[in-house]
Formats: structure tokens, sequence, C-alpha cells
């Protein structure tokens, strides 16, 4: 009888990481493991418009979503062998795994997380965990989680292949941006204010002072690698969004701070996409930098340069550009981002783009061969 797999995963929409967590996943068992049935155990958070775009690559993957005493839920737990949960910014889906173990006492994994201590007894009780950095792994090392096995293992959207290349053409065409001439560019808030993008989620007044204090100290530098590239190249720079709000940080943080005369070769994506289309534009760019963490994953996946912009607030997950082999590309806001030191790493990657596409492949065939690693662990747990 065919093997099959309850993966915990697609936490949100209101983010194209959140969503890629999920595909990337699915791409990365469809490759290693390609006999094994997958179902998906979706949050409620997200949209049809989103399992769509994921089941149009993915035909014979099911979503399920809600706890066990949905029917359908229930019955997909009983049938599974094997709960595998995704990538995350801690154990997302601790209260399915709960749910998974009492129902059926089978076995579950998690891969590609950050540790969180709360979590630490749940852990306990996985066949294998594998922690998206090096500093996650020491933490939970030195906590004392006893897990069957402990290991680095980089988060799934590295894996993500999915396009929308209709939609990335006609964004190109119509903002007069060509392929390989253009950079990317991601401004962010030091924490994510999801009460301007969920009703459920209230107004948060320390975070929001928060923002307001650092959104300088942690947009200038930007600015300044990208007025080095519009001076000295003839690339242009996209500025884009990978959650919800980040349309209007990029607007005030970026585009109305630069001086006017570099306005007409910056260009400002004004609405929200979805990540098909968002990865297929990124894939045409010479390269991709800014204050996020999964545009970047998912451009080392398609083999263009990213360099990352990190701050406590972001967890530990930053410190994964160390443990691949790019350590010259993460820069810390929180120790300080000097402009100049900045705008020379752009800079670098856009003159020296082949070298730096190198630097890019050699990274990603680090993730793959821990992908390789992970997926031997499922075939095991699944006696394969």
């Amino acid at each position: 009888m065919d093997k099959e797999i309850l993966l915990r995963s697609s936490w949100q929409d209101v983010n194209i990481g959140d969503i890629s967590h999920t595909p990337a996943m699915l791409a990365i068992l469809e490759k290693q493991l390609p006999e094994v049935k997958v179902t998906v155990w979706a949050s409620s958070y997200i949209t049809n418009n989103v399992i769509d775009m994921i089941q149009k690559r993915f035909q014979g993957v099911g979503f399920i979503k809600g706890n066990a005493d949905n029917a359908d839920v229930r019955e997909a737990i009983m049938r599974a062998d094997f709960l595998l949960h995704g990538s995350g910014p801690f154990l997302v889906g601790a209260h399915e795994i709960k749910q998974y173990i009492e129902l059926t006492g089978k076995k579950f994994g998690a891969s590609g997380i950050t540790y969180r201590r709360a979590d630490k007894e749940m852990l306990n009780k996985s066949e294998f965990v594998y922690f998206r950095d090096s500093v996650s792994l020491e933490n939970a090392k030195n906590d004392g989680v006893k897990a069957k096995y402990l290991d680095f293992g980089p988060d799934a959207a590295f894996a993500f292949d999915l396009e929308a290349e209709n939609k990335a053409e006609k964004f190109l065409s119509d903002n007069k941006l060509e392929y390989k001439k253009f950079v990317c560019c991601i401004p962010r808030l030091r924490i994510t204010p999801y009460w301007k993008m969920r009703s459920d989620a209230p107004y948060n007044r320390e975070s929001d002072e928060i923002n307001n204090r650092f959104k300088e100290q942690d947009h200038k530098y930007l600015r300044a690698a990208i007025i080095r590239v519009l001076e000295n190249t003839d690339v242009k720079v996209l500025v884009c969004p990978e959650d919800q709000t980040q349309m209007l940080v990029g607007k005030e943080m970026i585009i109305d701070k630069l001086p006017k005369k570099y306005h007409e070769k910056v260009v400002l994506r004004s609405d929200y996409w979805l990540t098909d289309e968002a990865v297929s534009v990124y894939r045409k760019s010479l390269a991709l930098f800014g204050n996020e963490m999964h545009s970047p994953i998912m451009c080392i996946g398609n083999n263009i340069p990213a360099v990352v912009c990190r701050w406590e607030q972001q967890t530990s997950k930053g410190f994964m550009w160390n443990d691949i082999g790019l350590g010259e590309w993460l820069f810390d806001s929180d120790v300080g981002i000097n402009d100049d030191d900045f705008a020379d790493t752009i800079m670098d990657v856009v003159i020296n783009n082949d070298k730096a596409v190198n630097k890019t492949k050699q990274a990603l065939d680090i993730v793959n061969r821990n992908f390789v690693n992970m997926a031997s662990r499922i075939r095991s747990a699944l006696n394969m």
C-alpha cells in the first residue's frame, strides 16, 4: 500500500514567504519521495486563490483545514502514515501535532523551523527536527531537546519552483523593466504590523513604536545602495513587497526619500502579488537585496544572488546565510550597517554578476544536500 504524508504547513497568505513553504516542500517531496502521497493540513487563513495556485502545479495534492473534530481532517489524520511539520518561525502546528499523536500514536518530524523554547516538550517526541539556522540548532542542543535526530536543515522555500510567466512579462513590459537590467529591493519594518492586514490582529502600540523608532536606520542603507547603482550603471531598481504592508513602506521609506532625479529609474510595485508572479519577476532580475528573508531564499533557489539584512525581531533565521556560505551577503542592522560598505556589496554583485551567480549555485548545492538528508529521514520513518 502506498505511504501517505500529512504535511502541516500553509500558515497564512499575507506574506509570499509564508505562501512559499508549502509548494516548496511539495517540490522537495516530489523529487525525493515521488512514490509518497501528500495531503496538506493548512491553517484557516489560507485562501482558495493560494490553494488554486499550488494545486495548479501539484494537481494530486489535497488540502484540509480545521481541527480533528472536522470529518475530513480526522479522516486524513487516520489515513496518514507520518506527519511532517513544514518550515516556519517555530513549531507553528504544535496543536495539530498533539491531535495527530493522540489519535494515531504515529510518528512526526519537523523540517526548516526556528527554535523556540516553548516547543521543547513537543520536539522531544519527534523523529527528527531540522532547524533552519545553526543558531537555532545550538540553542536546542543547549536546552536539552531530546528528539531522536537534530540537525541543520534549510527552509523549504529554497525549492520553490512555481511560475507565472505571463503575469511577470506583462509587469516588466508595463514598467519598462528589461531582462537582467534591474535589481529588486524589499523594504520592511522591524515588526510585521499584522493589525494592518488581518481583522483578528489587534493594534500593538509597542510594536508600532519600535517600527517608527528604527525605520530610518533600517532603510537608509537600502537607499544608499540604490543611489550607487543608479549613479554608476544603467540598471534600474524595482522596489517590491514580500507582505501586504510593504508597498506603503517602500513608498514612504525609499521612493519618497530618494532625490527626484532618480525616480524615473525606480519602479514601485504598488499592489501585492502572489509568490508565483513574484519569483517569476525575480528570475528575470540581476539580484535582490533588502530587509526580508524568504524572497532572498527563493532567489538563491533560482540562482539569483540575494543580499540579506536582518535584526533581532526577525528571529535567528537570517544566520542561515552563514550556514550556506553566504556570510558576505548577510548584514545585521542591530550591529549597524555602514551605507558605503553595503552599497559596495550590492555594486559588486551587480558588476560581477557571473561570479555572484556561481557563488549562489555553490550555496544551493549545500541546501540540496541537506534536503536529500531530510528525505532519507522521512523514508526511514516510513519504513521504506
